[in-house]
């Protein structure tokens, strides 16, 4: 994984949407500008999306892109962790709001932000944005999407001497951390606020170790 060849800068690997599809717009300007680049590859025919090819795709690649599709989060975000690709995400629902048992609060360590109103208002090269990321940068990123793997991933019930925690493993802890929290604040007559409560509710997941309240947030702007 770590040695992989990644000759190209970005690439995207899926096929255009509707125009009045929500999400169509978003697409069209990726599938756009990563035509007309030299570092960008773009897996975009229906008869050649087939899981190996798009899998080979998100491996040679340095970055992958991750619009939005039927729903916020596309099964490809989790191909590109898988492959060591680092995600860039246009919407924070995609991965940051839902998925924070998973992954990182930090979402600068594994991934790139660019809101989708810039690329679809074109105010942004996305290839730009990836440019000016330093070397050493996408080499402490891509370190930490590896390590990302086992929490996104099943392994199998029978394999032999497997330590690492995957997905279920990090949800079965979360709830019973959770669990706990509620009967030791139960015991001690207060209430225990958390993830599941109030319309403020994933701003919980992501507040920083000794943090018990929320407030205003980055991504307040974009919800």
């Amino acid at each position: 994984m770590r040695r992989l060849d990644r000759a190209w800068l970005w690439c995207f690997a899926g096929w255009p949407r509707p125009r009045g599809n929500g999400m169509g717009p978003e697409r069209a300007e990726i599938i756009e500008q990563c035509g007309k680049s030299s570092r960008c590859s773009l897996l975009g025919k229906l008869n050649h999306y087939v899981p190996g090819h798009a899998m080979r795709l998100l491996e040679s690649a340095q970055f992958c892109m991750q619009p939005r599709g039927d729903g916020y989060t596309r099964k490809s975000t989790f191909d590109s962790i898988l492959a060591g690709c680092i995600p860039v995400f246009f919407h924070p629902i995609s991965a940051y709001l839902q998925y924070t048992w998973h992954l990182p609060r930090d979402y600068r360590s594994y991934s790139v932000f660019i809101h989708h109103g810039d690329v679809v208002g074109r105010n942004v090269s996305i290839e730009e944005v990836l440019r000016r990321i330093p070397p050493e940068k996408v080499a402490q990123m891509r370190e930490r999407v590896i390590q990302l793997i086992p929490t996104v991933m099943y392994r199998h019930p029978a394999a032999q001497g497997v330590t690492f925690k995957d997905a279920f493993d990090v949800a079965l802890e979360r709830v019973v951390d959770r669990v706990a929290k509620r009967r030791r604040a139960a015991a001690e007559g207060r209430e225990y606020v958390d993830g599941v409560d109030g319309a403020d509710s994933w701003k919980y997941d992501l507040l920083e170790d000794g943090q018990t309240k929320v407030g205003p947030h980055e991504f307040d702007q974009y919800l």
